[in-house]
């Protein structure tokens, strides 16, 4: 296996980091980022966005030090722009975390120019952008079942942290790279992953509960952007946003006049379950979509694209089950 470390197999290749605060927002630690041969170091990590940061931190436990770059609601991380600061804590790091798909282009570019050898890249990791376009929703991959390709589309979804079996993968994979770098506290990581694994199949089986009860009845929602759309499929909800609108989004531009009134016209007519929102990226024509939603009495529930405060990853993404589940029975 290449060890350049932008890890090139899938196996051990995977996503943007969360730092959290729980983790402090310092990015320093021993030399070159690694724990000394004692163990007397922590290694430290750099993620993207504090939803790795979480992830992170949870694998690691105090033999890791986190530093998440982008880590409040106010932010976007689609046009993060990093600091000198930000440098500084990649070019200090043992292990990186990115995202990839694009969805955090920043951090690989801060990772090449400092030569960090060890970035797990989250969607490669996934698989989820390989098989896009040749699996059914919900078909299993690699003994998980994985939600499909995201907002059914056609493109690749990269927000990949909403797909609970890449969660679990990142995590394994977290593990074996810490143990690789700190051989001494190798069964600690792997045994904090594992309970981490096991944490998420609770809420996994009931993700698939709700599909099962939505199974047939060709359940409808729109999203402003498609951050949540792999937990609304595994959830067995249907993305029936207008495909120009979500382009539009995706790509930061102004969304057509045509595809603003199709969008407001799907919200309003009184077909959908919901309306699943993104603050962080909202701008005049997503508000405009969410008044007419409100105006029709259309539920609308609320996704982040980063941990809210006072939350880590399982309690957000059970908080964003429950929110589902309740809008499902309004």
């Amino acid at each position: 296996m290449s060890v350049s470390r932008r890890l090139a197999l899938p196996a051990l290749v995977a996503v943007s980091a969360l730092g959290l605060s729980a983790c402090g927002d310092g990015g320093s630690g021993a030399a070159d980022g690694q724990a000394g041969a004692a163990g007397d170091a922590a290694i430290t990590v750099v993620t993207a966005t504090n939803v790795y940061g979480d992830i992170a931190a949870a694998v690691g436990g105090d033999d890791v030090e986190v530093t998440s770059i982008v880590s409040s609601l106010s932010q976007d991380p689609h046009s993060y722009e990093p600091t000198v600061q930000d440098k500084l804590a990649v070019s200090e790091a043992g292990l990186v975390i990115e995202n990839g798909g694009g969805y955090d282009a920043f951090l690989g570019r801060l990772a090449d120019e400092t030569g960090v050898e060890t970035v797990l890249n989250a969607v490669e990791l996934s698989g989820l952008e390989e098989h896009a376009d040749e699996e059914p929703a919900g078909e299993d991959h690699e003994g998980e079942e994985h939600a499909g390709e995201g907002h059914g589309h056609g493109s690749f979804n990269e927000h990949v942290w909403y797909d609970l079996p890449a969660m679990a993968t990142l995590a394994t994979a977290i593990a074996d790279e810490l143990a690789r770098l700190d051989e001494p506290n190798a069964d600690a990581y792997r045994q904090r992953a594992e309970a981490f694994v096991e944490e998420l199949r609770p809420l996994q089986e009931r993700l698939a509960a709700l599909a099962s009860e939505n199974e047939g009845r060709d359940v409808e929602v729109a999203v402003t952007e498609p951050v949540p759309a792999y937990l609304l499929e595994a959830a067995g909800l249907e993305d029936v946003t207008p495909e120009a609108f979500t382009e539009a989004i995706e790509e930061e531009s102004d969304v057509p006049v045509a595809a603003l009134d199709e969008m407001k016209t799907l919200v309003e007519g009184g077909g959908l379950a919901f309306l699943a929102y993104n603050g962080q990226t909202e701008g005049a024509q997503t508000e405009a979509v969410r008044s007419v939603a409100d105006e029709a009495g259309l539920p609308v529930v609320e996704f982040t694209e980063t941990l809210p405060d006072g939350e880590d990853y399982v309690s957000w993404m059970t908080g964003n089950t429950d929110s589902i589940d309740a809008a499902l029975g309004s």
